[in-house]
């Protein structure tokens, strides 16, 4: 008797996991469950299991479903809970749950976590950049003897990648003795991410010769570290060498080519890219727009959000950036008001970086009172880079104290030992003719030890990107770049220029401080281009800060007075220099 009832609950359950599995939906599966609850395999942890699957895991279950039944089973297994915490990380917007559900079993003392386990919550870390408890659980991995399991493995490989802790990323890559093509891809990230554009491009030619064959992934990674150091002749290689291994144009790896050239300096490479797109979502209409934004291609930009609108494709929170900041390098002050009312009645809620468009567009427009009343009636807190916005107006437009002051108060509140916040302040009393408080914010200046974050130039010369920063003596070829610069600000005088020193603390002497211009970061890089290379080739500089006026009036003048075009992409945009004009036109 036994074991006929043994075989017909096991017959009851083979019958339920293949309905479960042929299930459609919610209401389906509500059914079943309520037939399993009337036969002797209601209290059955196999069939409860695989109604806790569905509801779980399918694309048509309920989560919600998932816990009340999960909470219901008396002593769940570890397929159970492995199951909770999966569905609870696939959910579209990632919480800590996957990690409150493991601290609940941990407590319950059994059953003991296994790969699964570990690699499912180490997921649910990597989505929420949860570093330190990615930490605990790489801890726990040692503990339970899971380290060395390839799915912990990789799960740790790309949450460090994500939390962008490329040395703990780079020990565990190094431990993988049998590395796949998604550890290639996440470590190539990992390096693309943080902008080390030749440890990511060295990786991939390792990759290469390991006999492992990227995919998509693996090459809109590589290309994302060109388009971060604007490395040009790579990113150029690399879409060759998709075309040449037949690697599919995915939307994704399509979106980043056009993201590398656009940065890259070759706009209208981007441009063809989209163009041969068949279909285009809406990140690849973003980044086209904010291509042509920040190369100063306004009408193009604008035209182009036309298009999308027209091709019903919805624009986002990117698409909106890009039109904006296309107004305020043009100053578009009645576009860019239109296009903030569309953006807000399309339903969508302006984050600070629309709010920064706004400000810069206005205060470039010499509206810096509107621009403050504007930040008063924000609905959010503004942040540091809006009231620096707002001060950097005030340095071009005669403003009340009130604007400067409440300005000042505030950045200097939010960044007390951010150096640029008093060099910015200190020139702008400066301009002023405020004596008393330029000495006034130098003096807390080096009360609070605050260090000028320096300004770093890189330029790509046969495929290694050169990276200088201000007053840079580390080059191996220094001594051959300082000659040259010293050719150059002789060159650059004898064409009639005298250096605007506004840019340097105000308590430096001019000697020195027309010295210190020299030393500045693309100086050092375009030196080096010029050095390194001859027309017609394009010199192309990267920079991590704003290019100061001195710098932008002197490249004008090298560009002429060498023959060559320059191309330098600051953090705001693209310059392109030929001929002694830059295509800003003077207004960025």
């Amino acid at each position: 008797m036994a074991a006929a009832s043994s075989m017909t609950i096991q017959l009851l359950e083979d019958a339920i996991a293949a309905l479960i599995q042929r299930c459609p939906d919610m209401r389906t599966l509500r059914q079943i469950h309520a037939h399993c609850l009337k036969f002797p395999i209601s209290s059955s942890l196999f069939a409860i299991s695989k109604v806790l699957a569905f509801s779980a895991l399918s694309p048509s279950g309920d989560i919600a479903y998932a816990r009340r039944l999960f909470a219901q089973i008396p002593n769940p297994n570890l397929f159970c809970w492995n199951t909770l915490i999966r569905g609870c990380s696939l959910l579209p917007h990632p919480s800590a749950e996957p990690i409150s559900i493991y601290k609940q079993m941990l407590r319950a003392g059994t059953p003991r976590p296994n790969t699964f386990t570990l690699a499912f919550l180490l997921k649910a870390c990597s989505l929420l950049s949860a570093f330190l408890e990615g930490l605990q659980l790489h801890c726990h991995a040692f503990k339970y003897g899971l380290h060395a399991s390839p799915f912990v493995q990789t799960a740790l490989l790309n949450l460090y990648t994500k939390c962008e802790n490329i040395p703990s990323a780079r020990a565990v890559f190094d431990e993988i003795p049998q590395r796949n093509l998604f550890s290639w891809s996440a470590m190539i990230g990992g390096y693309a991410r943080v902008g080390l554009v030749n440890q990511a491009l060295q990786l991939f030619r390792e990759m290469q010769e390991a006999g492992v064959v990227p995919d998509e992934v693996t090459m809109a990674s590589v290309i994302s570290a060109c388009a971060k150091a604007g490395a040009l002749d790579l990113g150029r290689w690399l879409h060759v060498f998709i075309d040449r291994k037949g690697i599919v144009l995915d939307l994704e790896l399509s979106t980043a080519l056009i993201d590398m050239y656009a940065k890259c300096g070759e706009i209208h490479k981007a441009r063809e890219v989209f163009d041969g797109m068949p279909v285009r979502d809406t990140m690849a209409w973003s980044s086209m727009i904010v291509g042509l934004a920040i190369h100063g291609h306004v009408r193009d930009a604008l035209q182009l959000f036309s298009a999308m609108m027209d091709s019903k494709v919805a624009p986002n929170h990117v698409t909106f950036v890009g039109v904006l900041s296309a107004c305020a390098h043009s100053g578009l002050v009645s576009d860019g008001r239109r296009y903030w009312s569309t953006m807000r009645h399309m339903g969508i809620e302006p984050l600070m970086e629309h709010y920064g468009c706004m400000v810069d567009l206005l205060c470039r427009a010499g509206h810096v009172e509107e621009a403050f009343s504007f930040v008063k009636d924000m609905p959010i807190v503004p942040n540091s880079v809006i009231w620096r916005t707002l001060l950097a107006g005030c340095k071009n437009t005669r403003t009340s104290d009130e604007v400067v002051e409440t300005a000042a108060e505030k950045l200097l509140e939010m960044g007390p030992l951010n150096a640029e916040n008093y060099v910015l302040l200190s020139n702008l009393y400066a301009t002023r003719c405020e004596w008393d408080k330029v000495s006034q914010m130098r003096r807390k200046m080096k009360e609070l030890g605050a260090k000028v974050v320096p300004g770093c130039s890189s330029t790509e010369i046969d495929g290694f990107v050169h990276e200088f920063t201000v007053a840079d003596d580390t080059h191996p070829e220094i001594q051959m770049i300082r000659e040259a610069l010293r050719d150059i600000t002789e060159r650059v005088r004898r064409a009639g220029h005298e250096p605007s020193t506004s840019s340097v603390l105000h308590d430096v002497v001019e000697e020195e401080k027309e010295s210190a211009l020299c030393e500045h970061s693309e100086r050092l890089a375009i030196a080096y281009s010029l050095l390194k290379t001859k027309s017609p080739a394009v010199i192309k500089v990267v920079k991590n800060l704003r290019v100061c006026l001195d710098c932008h009036e002197v490249t004008k003048i090298i560009s002429k007075v060498y023959d060559r075009e320059i191309i330098v992409r600051d953090r705001v945009r693209f310059h392109r220099f030929v001929n002694g004009t830059c295509s800003c036109n003077d207004f960025w």
